[in-house]
């Protein structure tokens, strides 16, 4: 049990694991029905350090049929089936599970805490064989006006229209459900946006209706009184459009400003020595940048945007992502066998969150607790077991901090929830005891809740 200091949360996490298995982009097929659940598509478990230097073109697969629609919806027939290794969504939840598990276990942290600063408090002693230095140069570090979080959430980031748009940005737009109809990709990323804009948050917006679109829409269901049956009907339709200005665009095009361009970009080193000696663990690159500001698997970016530059003054495509809560949140669940986080106004269920809420190695405890602090960009202390004996090194914030973002520290010590950098991962990776969101999720939640609201952990 960590003792209380003055800006610190303790928590007992290790970091997010760097091989990650997500949803797959692939558009379902024509011939699937569309209650139908698991789809087929590329190999998910690249990491994305891999990608920080890759090239669009090396990343397209000839079987990426979102792909191929994209770019020729007429070479649909021609089509050939992705081929083996299984794809993440054809896996179970338990064979997900212990591939993250796994990958966890490969990682350099053995346990951690999130802190708000560093602190005189925290520095080394003798007398602490877990004591660490803070190198100099990160010492007089302010990250309070980080453009990290103006980024996610700030509305002014996200201007756009709906000029020079693709056929295929046209026919998501487009798109009207109708009873009985079959898979199509139009229709799949429309309803991941209606779901994103009534709060039911699906995770990263990718194109596969993989679980946790599945949860959402069970989810919505539930929010607004209907039957949760996981299944698209006249009802649910409805209820989705309601309110929603009927030519409001799912897909928009949005100019890329040289502030966007200028935004510090690294490389996320591998250990967590090498992570303690860089300034700030920011967006490997602007496409990760871009992907959690419009809730955007980066592969699903990546396709609507082929041999695009990210230049200033260039126009790519991105969802149009949803407005602010603007609901008060008093009281949040945290189901483990649902992989969601029930946000509550009283007893109004107003959002809900696909989430990673322990393991079976780290299970988080079952009981009610409260929020006892909040932090923005905090900073994280990573304890790893050398050779010589555990060594404790303090990794700096940003969005891939391995608690992400933010950090909300609950009653019970050593628990909260908190971001993550990893979007793709949520639902699917293993944590370590705590309730992990996407960055732009449990951005919401801040917004909304306050401290002392209740935490119940099932």
């Amino acid at each position: 049990m960590m003792t209380k200091k003055p800006l610190i949360t303790a928590i007992s996490i290790a970091a997010l694991s760097a091989g990650i298995i997500s949803p797959a982009i692939a558009a379902p097929s024509d011939s699937d029905a569309f209650t139908v659940g698991s789809l087929s598509g590329i190999n998910l478990e690249e990491s994305r350090n891999n990608r920080v230097n890759a090239t669009t073109s090396a990343q397209a697969s000839a079987n990426d049929r979102m792909g191929q629609l994209i770019e020729n919806q007429s070479n649909q027939a021609r089509r050939a089936p992705a081929a083996a290794p299984v794809a993440a969504d054809n896996m179970t939840a338990e064979e997900l599970t212990r591939k993250d598990e796994q990958a966890d276990r490969n990682d350099d942290i053995d346990e951690g805490q999130a802190v708000s600063a560093p602190s005189q408090a925290m520095r080394s002693t003798s007398a602490d064989p877990l004591s660490f230095e803070l190198p100099e140069s990160e010492q007089l570090q302010d990250f309070s006006n980080d453009p990290t979080i103006k980024s996610i959430e700030d509305a002014d980031g996200k201007r756009h229209t709906t000029l020079n748009l693709s056929d295929y940005a046209k026919q998501v737009n487009s798109a009207t459900w109708s009873p009985n109809m079959k898979v199509n990709s139009a229709m799949t990323i429309k309803l991941q946006a209606l779901l994103d804009w009534n709060h039911a948050s699906p995770g990263p917006i990718d194109g596969g209706w993989g679980m946790n679109s599945k949860k959402a829409l069970i989810n919505f269901q539930n929010m607004k009184g209907l039957q949760p049956t996981g299944k698209m009907n006249q009802q649910t339709w409805d209820a989705l459009v309601k309110g929603v200005n009927k030519n409001k665009p799912v897909l928009v095009t949005y100019t890329l400003t040289e502030e966007d361009i200028n935004t510090n970009f690294a490389t996320t080193p591998a250990t967590s020595e090498a992570k303690s000696k860089v300034k700030g663990l920011y967006y490997q690159d602007i496409k990760e940048m871009l992907g959690e500001r419009f809730h955007m698997d980066v592969r699903y970016l990546d396709k609507l945007n082929k041999n695009k530059n990210y230049q200033a003054g260039e126009t790519v495509t991105v969802v149009n992502t949803r407005g602010q809560l603007n609901q008060r949140i008093n009281r949040v669940v945290a189901n483990k066998a649902d992989k969601t986080l029930y946000a509550y106004n009283g007893d109004k269920l107003v959002a809900t969150y696909p989430t990673t809420v322990g393991s079976d190695a780290t299970p988080s405890p079952h009981g009610t607790y409260k929020i006892v602090n909040k932090v923005k960009m905090p900073w994280y202390k990573a304890t790893v077991d050398e050779a010589g004996g555990k060594k404790v090194y303090m990794l700096p914030p940003g969005p891939n901090n391995p608690v992400g973002v933010v950090w909300m520290g609950l009653s019970k010590p050593s628990y909260g929830l908190h971001g993550s950098p990893k979007p793709e991962g949520i639902s699917r990776q293993a944590s370590h005891g705590c309730i992990r969101l996407t960055n732009w999720d449990v951005l919401e939640v801040y917004a909304n809740i306050e401290n002392g609201a209740t935490v119940v952990l099932e």
